[in-house]
């Protein structure tokens, strides 16, 4: 079942990066960026590399909204390694919402899909990848789609 628990860690166990330049996640965000404006997809696309916006974009038919959502699934990200659906599924699990708990400001942080963590082996997060402007598990799976197209271009690292 696409969204169980243990399939979106599997997807995190197998997207994983031995090494990670800025010109790549660079190149990953563009190559995210060609896809949307390929399939002319109403979104923001987000890459972040230790704690820097490396691209940002607004496609046509996106709104403001969308920067906000992007923003809080990347925190959500960079919190909890993990990526935004993920946490939302754990929760949802626990008959809960992430922002049920009291030290999560929920205009800071969402569990919805979108935002995944650029995770380097032995080390942890570094980054992340995120899209909003579908549905969660579409702009889940669009980044999903990008990074395992990069890693197969990329053998030796997604």
């Amino acid at each position: 079942m696409p969204g169980h628990l243990d399939a979106l860690l599997a997807e995190e166990a197998e997207l994983q990066f031995d090494t990670l330049s800025h010109e790549d996640a660079l190149a990953l965000g563009l190559l995210l960026l060609e896809r949307v404006r390929r399939e002319r997809l109403p979104v923001v696309v987000d890459v972040t590399l230790a704690g820097l916006t490396v691209l940002r974009c607004a496609l046509p038919g996106s709104r403001p909204d969308n920067l906000d959502w992007v923003r809080r699934k990347t925190n959500t990200v960079q919190r909890f390694w993990h990526s935004s659906l993920y946490m939302g599924r754990y929760y949802a699990a626990k008959g809960q919402s992430l922002t049920d708990k009291p030290h999560i400001d929920a205009t800071e942080y969402v569990d919805h899909g979108g935002a995944f963590p650029l995770l380097l082996k032995g080390l942890g997060c570094v980054g992340s990848l995120a899209v909003s402007g579908l549905a969660q598990e579409e702009d889940h799976a669009l980044v999903v789609s990008v990074l395992r197209e990069w890693k197969a271009r990329r053998p030796t690292s997604p």
